[in-house]
């Protein structure tokens, strides 16, 4: 009997010391730091400007149709959406060439299974010639709920929706905008090997590497980026991110690495493990060591205002709109959390903040209900004009 008593409280102890580091977990991951905090560095860094940049991750991929050209001309032909970055991915083809392609078959985002008739055919497996019969855009769907392009197949696809090469890309951003890019790397191996050779290559001719980060979770392919090309900036690999994440904690004195920027999770607990990265302790640590500091995928506004607010570096989002508006909502109604201030801004929405400061003080309501329901009236398609919404003294786009 005793025995048993003794095992049951045993077990108790056990249960509420789990339940203790369970709490103790939950309230860490939403911990949020306060800005006071955030210290200043000198720094050498091209990524650091000291403004949070915005970057479309997967060129917008909550709006548009990921990795299209029908994404990147709806974000950068858009005077509503101010981006500073373009995230995108890369694979190799059969032939050799790097496409656009986050994952290594198709299926998800395009009518891959009916063209080839079969499922999960590798990109690599296949030509760009092949590749170029799909429509990149059949599986999209808008917040609607709607699949507008799913029904085009073959001649009917518009070249907005096929996929795009490294170089065909490049050659449409690098005339539509002076734009820094987030390039990963998605295949590992020698393959993987390949592929950073021949961006470093094209990065190189086009005069592009001061403003590019490359990026990999295969830690062969960092690695050799950091062996065969030091003046290609790189991001953190997923180990190295680890050790990072403990040289911050404990404070390391003599902490060094081989890497510009560090790009971490954020608000998504499987994705970081249910560690909180968004602290002025990981912040100061990644200043410090002059390095820049990168956050995805953030899709919610009030992530995007507190991660602003404490110093990162930039946001990487699905929805590259979102900042601008809860910007001039914060400058003009307050902001919606106490820890988001109006300075933090930044040149995100300078020219939006400059048409709206033309508005009277009477007219601030008409600026907030028009900034509040720019969701609805933006939800065009890549090809629309962006709207315009009348006031009683001026015109402001949203």
């Amino acid at each position: 009997m005793k025995v048993k008593k003794v095992i049951g409280r045993s077990l108790l102890v056990l249960l509420c010391i789990v339940v203790v580091i369970a709490i103790i977990g939950i309230a860490q991951f939403h911990h949020r730091s306060n800005p006071k905090n955030l210290k200043q560095y000198e720094t050498n860094n091209p990524f650091i400007t000291g403004e949070t940049a915005i970057s479309a991750h997967r060129s917008g991929a909550g709006e548009f149709p990921e990795e299209t050209l029908a994404a990147f001309r709806g974000c950068a032909e858009n005077p509503d959406v101010q981006v500073d970055y373009f995230e995108f991915d890369l694979h190799m083809t059969a032939d050799d060439v790097l496409v656009l392609s986050h994952d290594s078959t198709l299926d998800r985002v395009s009518d891959a299974v009916t063209v080839f008739g079969a499922e999960n055919v590798l990109v690599r497996d296949k030509t760009l010639a092949e590749l170029k019969d799909l429509n990149i855009a059949a599986q999209f769907v808008n917040d609607a709920g709607e699949t507008p392009y799913t029904d085009l197949h073959g001649d009917a696809v518009p070249d907005e929706l096929r996929i795009l090469s490294l170089d065909e890309v490049l050659d449409y951003l690098t005339s539509a905008g002076d734009y820094r890019y987030i390039i990963e790397i998605k295949d590992g191996g020698e393959v993987g090997l390949a592929a950073a050779d021949q961006l470093y290559a094209t990065l190189n001719e086009r005069n592009l590497l001061d403003r590019v980060i490359v990026g990999s979770f295969r830690d062969e392919v960092a690695d050799y980026i950091t062996a065969n090309y030091p003046d290609m900036h790189r991001s953190a690999s997923p180990a190295e991110v680890v050790q990072f994440y403990f040289a911050a904690l404990t404070g390391k004195t003599d902490f060094t690495c081989s890497y510009d920027v560090l790009q971490l999770p954020f608000g998504d607990a499987e994705s970081s493990f249910g560690i909180n990265l968004g602290t002025t302790t990981v912040i100061n640590f990644a200043h410090a060591h002059d390095l820049a500091i990168q956050y995805w995928t953030v899709n919610a506004e009030e992530d995007m205002a507190y991660l602003a607010s404490v110093g990162a570096d930039a946001l990487i989002t699905d929805y590259p709109d979102r900042r601008r508006r809860s910007c001039i909502r914060d400058k003009y109604f307050g902001p919606s959390q106490t820890f988001a201030s109006t300075n933090v801004c930044g040149g995100l929405s300078r020219g939006l903040l400059r048409e709206a400061q033309k508005l009277s003080p009477p007219h601030k309501l008409s600026v907030y209900k028009i900034a509040g329901h720019s969701a609805c009236l933006t939800k065009q398609r890549y090809f629309s004009k962006p709207p315009c919404v009348s006031s009683l003294d001026g015109v402001i786009r949203i």
